[in-house]
Order: structure tokens, then C-alpha cells, then sequence
């Protein structure tokens, strides 16, 4: 049912036990039961099949919000990738409105489950510019850890991107809600633009703002076998590493 895009797992998992599924006419309430490729599933009076497995790649414009349905009618990322298929696509994790870059969209739970989850957090390089430049000692901050109202942030990497102190590139895998926004205001600075240029390996490259396109299969294959995010390293002195590779396009 998951693969049919009823909902997640444990959706499908309630609605079974209700007694709402039907495999070959016959009500179906256990869990885990077979079911063959020629048997036939119906839902609430509707057959089911297995959607097809799509993977999307956006470049997120600004001002264009990350949901499925708006009820303010606002713009969302869905109208951007209107033609993509007939499957229900969900973003995989959430940009603001005003945060732009590279924001993942697929139909496949257990994927969109794996980068998402605490445990194993896909790795994000953002590409901040802020209202003041910053100093040394605050990008070790950021490393070393930041407390914020639900509990410590930290990054993995950062560095000044380019010559100017105010363009920062920070690597994170955490995944709470404005995290890297926040991370900057608790420094008392705030964050003019902010651009996601990497989201677990995926990049924009030639990928122009408000534009999309398919995963490669190789991209797809590298996602599903991608391990865990690393820790924060140290570097050869015993210190946290804030040296990040630039980030900008």
C-alpha cells in the first residue's frame, strides 16, 4: 500500500487492521501478508498498483513554499514541478520560503526516510551571506556547538567563502526547522541569503533557479547505499575542523 502511495507504512499498517483492504475480494487484516503480483488490492473501493519510483532534483527559487498544498494558495514547490509524472511526489525535508538551492522530491518513503532521519542526516552545504562579517572565533563557535531554544546545534565544517567575511559555507546534517538561520542569530547576525548547494551528494549544478530534473540511476543507486553522515572530525592539533572547501556556485 505504501508503494501504491496510500501513505507511509504505518499509515497502511492502521488501515489494514481496520479491515478497509481487500486482496482478491476477500478482507485482508494481517499484517505482513503476501501478496502476489497477479492478486488484486483494492482501498476504499479503488484498485491499487505499485507506483513507479521517481526521484527530483529542483533548484528551490525563493519565495516559493515547501509543502504539498498550501491553504493560503501561496506558491509551493509542487506547481514548479507539475510535469514531472503522475506520481505524488514529497519534498525530503524542508527549505523555507525565502531559502533557495537544492531541495530532493521523490514518492519513495523508505529514501526519503533514510535522509531525513537523525541518526543518519544527509549531509547539507549552505551558502550563507549575512548582515556583518563574522570573526574566526565565531566560525569555531558554530563547530563547537551553538545552544538554541530546542537544545545544541553545531556544524560539521564552515569557512569564509571568497574574500568577504560576511559569505559563509557550512556543512550540517541536522535537520531542525530553520536551523541554520537560527544558528546565525544566536551570533547576532543575520542571515540575508541563504542557498543550499548540496543536499547528500546533489548538487545544482547547471541546474538554473526554478528548474528540475530526474535523478540519474547512478545518483539514485548512490543515494540508497550512502552510510551515514560522518561526525565532526579533528584536525591534526586535537581541534574541531572549520575549514570547509567554498561553497558558492
Amino acid at each position: 500500500m505504501a508503494q501504491a502511495g496510500v501513505g507511509s507504512r504505518r499509515e497502511a499498517d492502521q488501515l489494514i487492521t481496520t479491515g478497509v483492504v481487500t486482496v482478491n475480494g476477500k478482507v485482508v487484516t494481517e499484517l505482513g501478508a503476501k501478496v502476489r503480483p497477479e492478486d488484486i488490492v483494492h482501498f476504499g473501493g479503488q484498485k491499487l498498483s505499485i507506483e513507479q519510483k521517481r526521484y527530483v532534483l529542483l533548484n528551490k527559487p525563493k519565495d516559493t513554499i515547501t509543502t504539498t498544498d498550501d491553504p493560503l494558495e501561496r506558491h509551493t514547490v509542487m506547481s514548479l514541478i507539475a510535469k514531472a509524472g503522475t506520481e505524488r511526489l514529497y519534498p525530503v525535508g524542508r527549505l523555507d520560503r525565502n531559502t533557495t538551492g537544492v531541495l530532493l522530491l521523490t514518492n519513495d518513503g523508505d529514501l526519503a526516510k533514510k535522509l531525513t532521519h537523525p541518526s543518519h542526516g544527509a549531509q547539507k552545504l549552505y551558502h550563507a551571506t549575512l548582515d556583518r562579517a563574522l570573526t574566526v572565533d565565531e566560525l569555531h563557535k558554530l563547530v563547537e556547538g551553538i545552544e538554541l531554544d530546542d537544545g545544541p546545534a553545531k556544524a560539521d565544517e564552515v569557512s569564509f567563502v571568497g574574500a568577504s567575511k560576511r559569505e559563509v559555507g557550512l556543512m550540517i546534517h541536522m535537520g531542525r526547522n530553520r536551523i541554520v538561520r537560527r544558528m546565525f542569530e544566536a551570533l547576532g547576525a543575520e542571515v540575508v541569503k541563504l542557498d543550499r548547494v548540496m543536499f547528500a551528494g546533489l548538487t545544482k549544478k547547471e541546474l538554473g533557479r526554478g528548474h528540475w530534473r530526474y535523478l540519474t540511476e547512478k545518483e539514485v543507486t548512490w543515494l540508497k547505499q550512502m552510510k551515514d553522515a560522518p561526525k565532526n572530525t579533528k584536525d591534526e592539533r586535537g581541534g574541531r575542523r572549520t575549514r570547509l572547501s567554498q561553497g558558492s556556485e
